[in-house]
């Protein structure tokens, strides 16, 4: 049987190195203000699913709004029924 020391896994260095991974790893899957990301991304596929398009100032005269596509404020539009 292969026996693992468990003293190097909890030495300071290696928990420092996972604290580092572990605050990159934070950083990383933040999101940055102003921009949704994940939010975005589904209110976008909410969106293509009711048939509708995202316009970045407004809708067509012949369309409607059903919603929105981004925290940015661009609109979700489909025709008009």
């Amino acid at each position: 049987m292969m026996k693992y020391n468990l003293s190097v896994l909890q030495s300071p260095s290696v928990m420092r190195i996972h604290f580092l991974l572990f605050a990159l790893l934070f950083l990383f899957l933040m999101p940055v203000p102003g921009n949704g990301g994940i939010i975005n991304m589904l209110q976008k596929s909410y969106c293509k699913i009711r048939k509708g398009r995202c316009a970045l100032l407004g809708c067509l005269p012949k369309e409607e709004q059903i919603g929105s596509c981004s925290v940015s404020g661009r609109k979700c539009c489909r025709k008009k029924k």
